[in-house]
């Protein structure tokens, strides 16, 4: 079969089991950069989209209460369409994709891919986005489900690939050209090592907690833009590091090191907010008591959603890292030995004639 994507060196990494079609391998030698331009790319367009997204959406009063809550739908044009696009772009790769070899793409990585998109869809669609108006605990509720289940959720669905797909060729070529400057490419690699891309995910975490900065992005749409690019964008680099990175974190056992203490200095600021003697955001004052708490009260179980649920995601993320690394370790060893018992036997072959 004739591929029409010839000419757009564009394949997915060998984990993911798709072979070269006839005819293609010569124009194919630059698909590992290709494919981190991708990645690149992504997290650009991501960023870009959740300030439209932002910025779409007006901190009116929000909900007063649970009869109110269920109208508060955001169907802002700036946040239904980009996520409606990334949906297609994705399933538009996908099927061109597999129609090179069915075997690419299994059906886990599009179930967590689709899985990750409904859960940017509650986030920042439902009525939980405006609920995070008056409701500091929905407003961490919100921030958790974009850093901690939307983000890995995209990661393992290995987005970047089917995107660049459903792109004409011509397109995918424009964006492999201007993302290989070498200023881009030191710049690049200097931020997706594991380490400094967790060390950035930490003081993003931080820092917006801070509450100046905080109480900003309830009063001004482009801080609270900013804060939601900063944690969503980040995040994601963070898991894209530790999963798919350059240094391959998750094949080292350093990933399993990187998301054990994300979970401890995670955890540490919901301890603070939860057991803090006074409330850290007065802009939640007259905003709480229709719901059933005060601001104090509403302070305390933010810090416990971001404490206990968080904690337990990054701890089992960290487990199943580590069971991971014992098994290639193993197998490692076992092939290890396979090898030298190989080369014992030959080596007592030869001296014995």
């Amino acid at each position: 079969m004739k591929n029409d994507y010839q000419g757009c060196s564009v394949r997915c990494p060998q984990r993911t089991g798709l072979r070269e079609p006839a005819g293609r391998s010569a124009e194919t030698a630059d698909a590992t950069a290709l494919n981190r331009v991708s990645v690149r790319t992504m997290i650009l367009a991501v960023s870009g989209f959740l300030i439209s997204v932002a910025t779409a959406s007006a901190h009116e009063a929000g909900p007063a209460d649970f009869n109110e809550l269920r109208y508060w739908w955001a169907f802002d044009p700036g946040i239904v369409i980009p996520i409606l696009l990334s949906g297609i772009l994705y399933a538009i790769g996908v099927v061109r994709l597999r129609r090179v070899n069915k075997q690419v793409m299994g059906g886990l990585e599009v179930a967590c891919f689709f899985a990750g998109w409904l859960v940017l869809i509650i986030a920042l669609v439902s009525p939980l986005h405006p609920w995070g108006s008056v409701l500091f605990s929905a407003h961490m509720t919100q921030h958790e489900l974009l850093m901690l289940v939307a983000a890995p959720l995209l990661v393992l669905g290995r987005p970047m690939i089917p995107f660049l797909w459903a792109f004409p060729k011509t397109t995918a070529r424009r964006l492999s050209t201007w993302t290989k400057a070498t200023a881009w490419q030191r710049f690049w690699r200097a931020i997706s090592a594991p380490f400094v891309a967790w060390l950035i995910h930490a003081i993003v975490l931080w820092g917006w907690h801070v509450p100046f900065l905080f109480q900003a992005t309830l009063e001004s749409e482009w801080v609270h833009a900013a804060q939601h690019a900063s944690f969503f964008g980040f995040a994601l680099l963070f898991w894209w590091s530790i999963l798919h990175g350059r240094e391959r974190a998750a094949g080292s056992g350093a990933a399993v090191l990187y998301l054990f203490t994300t979970a401890l200095h995670s955890s540490l600021l919901g301890a603070l907010l939860t057991f803090a003697g006074t409330v850290w955001y007065p802009i939640y004052h007259g905003t709480t008591l229709s719901w059933g708490l005060s601001p104090l009260e509403d302070q305390q179980l933010g810090g416990l959603i971001m404490w206990v649920p968080a904690g337990v995601v990054y701890i089992v993320g960290a487990l199943a890292l580590f069971a991971g690394w014992l098994r290639e370790s193993g197998a490692r060893a076992t092939n290890f030995e396979a090898r030298s018992g190989s080369a014992l036997g030959t080596a007592h072959a030869t001296a014995s004639r």
